[in-house]
């Protein structure tokens, strides 16, 4: 826990077209009057207008980059892909060479890997963009699962409602589990979320083109059954190596992939859509048993198939207690369930 003796200064660097929305988080959280522990400027490359991603929707800043180089945290929020301008790249690099602390939210996270702050670390952002942080920047570990990602004095997060897990986070670092809880309580949010976002960027299973069209036609059409790759095979009439062959040419990935996701895209439809126990989602959308179709969504989405249905049906699978303000000190925990400490900070992103 950081000392509360001194008033912490946040800057929030807004980069034209920002996301309202990730400015408004990080804002709110340090800003809320009554706090008394934060000083946050909303700033950009100088004080006026910016511009927001929302067509409408503007903003005005009271500081330039001069808020950056002041400030103990800077806080990016998302704006628009593309090059940021040079100056507020310099600033970021010259604000973590002199010791601050630097987080991101959202596509925020392609500000500071401009910057080469996030080189040879671990980092996230929005699921829709994690693909191409991870092709322009090939320094970056970028891990797509987790609502964010604690690399000491550098933090990014996933997209929109993630960069509000993380200033919660960044708010217990600083004055202790408790005071995150009394402000996610005011601000009507769970201090923790069930998995990460590997949750809400569901992968289809490819479209086939004209080779294999009839054979993933048949397949999603026949998924309740006991499909194998060489039934896929024989379905193709071919070997189960062309066959794999062609699905590595058109689809970049293997039969056995495919099925699984086409499975498991099905068992998330049924789940988000009805009321079948478990074991009978798992019966129709073949995946045997429910243990099993737990097996496969702990793997691929760090989350339960009731605690999903519980997010996206709105209803709750048991009755919680309420926090206790019980000080935790793991960090992140990725899809597959592996941990990292670093310090007295709040439990898992992703459980």
């Amino acid at each position: 826990m950081r000392e509360e003796s001194a008033i912490h200064r946040v800057a929030v660097l807004a980069l034209s077209p920002v996301v309202a929305f990730d400015a408004a988080i990080a804002t709110q959280v340090f800003g809320h009057e009554g706090l008394g522990r934060y000083d946050v400027l909303l700033c950009s490359l100088r004080a006026g207008p910016v511009s927001t991603t929302t067509p409408g929707f503007g903003i005005t800043v009271a500081a330039g980059l001069d808020a950056v180089a002041a400030a103990d945290t800077v806080i990016v929020p998302g704006f628009k892909r593309g090059p940021a301008p040079a100056e507020a790249l310099a600033a970021l690099r010259a604000a973590h060479q002199r010791g601050a602390r630097i987080a991101a939210i959202c596509s925020g996270a392609f500000a500071l890997a401009q910057a080469g702050l996030l080189d040879g670390r671990r980092a996230t952002t929005h699921w829709v963009h994690a693909a191409d942080l991870a092709r322009e920047h090939p320094a970056v570990q970028v891990d797509p699962a987790v609502l964010y990602v604690d690399e000491g004095n550098v933090l990014t997060s996933a997209g929109l409602a993630a960069g509000l897990d993380l200033c919660l986070y960044l708010l217990g670092l600083d004055h202790g589990q408790q005071a995150a809880i009394e402000r996610a309580r005011h601000m009507v949010t769970p201090l923790h979320r069930a998995g990460g976002q590997a949750q809400y960027g569901l992968a289809s299973p490819a479209a086939a083109g004209e080779r294999l069209a009839s054979v993933t036609d048949w397949a999603l059409a026949n998924l309740h059954q006991p499909i194998t790759v060489a039934d896929l095979a024989r379905q193709a009439m071919q070997s189960t190596r062309t066959l794999s062959r062609v699905f590595a040419q058109e689809l970049g990935t293997s039969p056995r992939a495919w099925l699984i996701a086409a499975r498991l895209r099905m068992a998330c439809t049924l789940l988000e859509t009805g009321d079948l126990t478990v074991e009978e989602i798992a019966r129709r959308s073949g995946l045997g048993s429910a243990a099993n179709l737990r097996l496969h969504f702990r793997r691929t989405y760090g989350t339960t198939p009731l605690a999903y249905r519980s997010a996206f049906q709105g209803k709750r699978p048991a009755r919680h207690a309420p926090p206790t303000g019980r000080a935790g000190s793991a960090v992140t925990v990725n899809a597959g369930g592996s941990t990292r400490r670093a310090g007295p900070a709040l439990r898992s992103t992703t459980r």
